[in-house]
């Protein structure tokens, strides 16, 4: 889609009338006097500034991480491609967060995922490496059993117990970075999905309703503060690895939500501006919504859209 026609159809047209796009007014009101959002969207601009302009509109990093808190930053890495291959998160993006949070006080800022690709060409040919190491971030392994631990999910339906990384458990904060992406078992790999990332045994989910285990492991007792959806460039088709750069578009945008349900309604809707995807056939979502883990009604939030 080229980007003239892109701005016609308006970011997020196709949810509901209530996210028709409207440019961005600067406030003279400082962070703390500006209105809380549920959901943020962001187009036009590069990875950090689409960044700096969402969290601006939570009140900044500020409103979610604390002096000396432990954080964690969980990016998809979990493929041995480039940054144009759109099959992990952008790096800069990443970068971004992590010297974000060190400048409110964060104590640590520590990234891993569970790679599916060798975890070494992984962290180092997505870039996230060298990214999370020149922004003052920590990589934690993640590729042996002994860095999980085994916990219970309440609620769940499948998957009632799993072992989750540690750099999870002991974090004060997690923040939840996807890749906005096609799958072919999920349909679609955004901020739901990125939990696969956490845990040790996902051949069980795959095994035993896997949209449902998606669902189950949203669940987590802790749960993370916030989701950050990497839109800047997406996979459309063969995902979740691509096969080559015609599986790529480019439309530079960025969500942020508290809500893991509603960030990923939100992200499958604009996904259909690319390729249709129905959100009744990206089952953990609506499963999620019917669980309470958070919400598919988009229009009952308070949205706000910046264009950059």
């Amino acid at each position: 889609m080229e980007r003239r026609n892109f701005l016609k159809t308006a970011l997020l047209g196709g949810i509901a009338g209530t996210l028709s796009f409207k440019p961005y007014a600067l406030s003279a009101k400082p962070a703390a006097a500006v209105a809380p959002y549920d959901l943020v969207a962001v187009m036009g601009g590069e990875p950090a500034a689409m960044y700096a302009k969402a969290i601006e509109s939570f009140g900044g990093i500020s409103s979610f991480v604390k002096k000396g808190q432990r954080v964690v930053v969980k990016p998809n890495i979990g493929w041995d491609k480039t940054p144009e291959y759109a099959a992990n998160t952008n790096p800069a993006l990443v970068a971004a967060i992590i010297k974000d949070c060190l400048k409110a006080g964060a104590g640590e800022v520590v990234v891993f995922d569970h790679t599916c690709d060798d975890w070494n060409a992984c962290y180092k040919n997505s870039g996230i490496e060298d990214a999370v190491k020149e922004a003052g971030g920590k990589m934690a392994f993640a590729h042996e059993e002994k860095y999980y631990r085994e916990i219970t999910l309440s609620g769940a339906k499948r998957l009632t117990s799993t072992k989750v990384h540690e750099a999870i458990l002991n974090a004060d904060v997690w923040i939840n970075v996807p890749i906005l992406k096609n799958h072919g078992g999920a349909k679609m790999s955004i901020a739901m999905k990125n939990n696969m990332g956490i845990v040790w045994d996902r051949r069980f989910m795959h095994a035993n309703d896997l949209q449902q285990c998606i669902a189950d492991s949203a669940l987590i007792k802790k749960r993370p503060t916030l989701n950050i959806v990497d839109a800047y460039r997406i996979m459309t088709q063969n995902g979740p690895k691509g096969r080559s750069l015609s599986d790529v578009q480019t439309p530079k945008a960025l969500f942020m939500s508290t809500d893991i349900v509603a960030i990923d309604t939100a992200a499958v809707s604009f996904f259909n501006q690319f390729k249709k995807m129905p959100l009744a056939s990206v089952g953990h979502i609506t499963i999620g919504h019917d669980m309470k883990i958070g919400t598919t009604d988009i229009d009952t939030l308070k949205v706000q859209r910046i264009k950059l």
